[in-house]
């Protein structure tokens, strides 16, 4: 099965991140944005003042130009938030409907597994993925080493528009990616990289896997993953 053809039409995609320059040539607007205060709240300031968000929105925008996306600010001025607000975010994602949830962004602090593991269940049971890190420079993170989470890896060596799927420790992962959108004028080494866009450029390729199986459909993460592998060898020459 090819994938080319699918463009995340009728799918919904959450990122969770520092929210969005909506009006942003490579946004081109999104449906839904909101913002997770501090004390837990929801707020409707989901501008990006980081960049972050922004960049990581356009990466899956790329891949997935059809799709609806669901924006949520937990990062304000640095990249960091509380698991707290990340969990409540997560449920947010899942309540407006994602089918796809990007988690570019993840903790190693393993007293947060339960928390995480807890609020992967609850989304899954609302029909919604988690794409995120499995890990970052050795370093194991949450909530991508978790169970019922679709697990990524950069790999440099891929083509952005490209990925694989490979095997380790008896779960598929998939290796994509680290660089963003090219930036015209600024050479890539300049620009923003590393394991949180390889998550982005896999999502985008998530939400074709999810637009082929039918978004309506409660699609597994195996299954998925299942699909893009076979996409993946459907395109291999010889």
């Amino acid at each position: 099965m090819y994938l080319d053809q699918f463009t995340g039409k009728g799918v919904r995609i959450a990122v969770i991140d520092s929210g969005v320059h909506a009006t942003h040539p490579h946004v081109g607007g999104v449906s839904v944005g909101l913002a997770i205060r501090e004390d837990g709240s929801i707020g409707d300031d989901y501008v990006d003042r980081i960049g972050h968000g922004t960049a990581v929105t356009a990466a899956i925008k790329e891949k997935a130009p059809d799709a609806d996306f669901i924006v949520i600010k937990v990062f304000e001025r640095t990249l960091a938030t509380a698991v707290a607000l990340l969990v409540r975010a997560i449920d947010e994602a899942a309540r407006h409907g994602a089918h796809v949830i990007n988690l570019s962004l993840g903790t190693a602090e393993i007293q947060h597994r339960d928390e995480l593991g807890a609020a992967v269940a609850r989304a899954s049971d609302h029909g919604a993925l988690i794409v995120s890190a499995l890990e970052d420079e050795g370093v194991q993170w949450l909530p991508g080493s978790l169970e019922g989470v679709v697990p990524v890896q950069v790999d440099w060596a891929c083509d952005r528009e490209a990925y694989r799927v490979v095997h380790a420790d008896g779960r598929a992962i998939i290796a994509a990616s680290g660089y963003p959108r090219d930036i015209p004028g600024v050479p890539r080494e300049r620009n923003l990289k590393g394991i949180s866009f390889a998550v982005a450029n896999a999502s985008g390729f998530v939400v074709r896997a999810v637009e082929a199986l039918g978004p309506t459909s409660r699609t597994s993460v195996a299954f998925v993953l299942g699909t893009l592998e076979a996409a993946a060898a459907d395109q291999t020459p010889g």
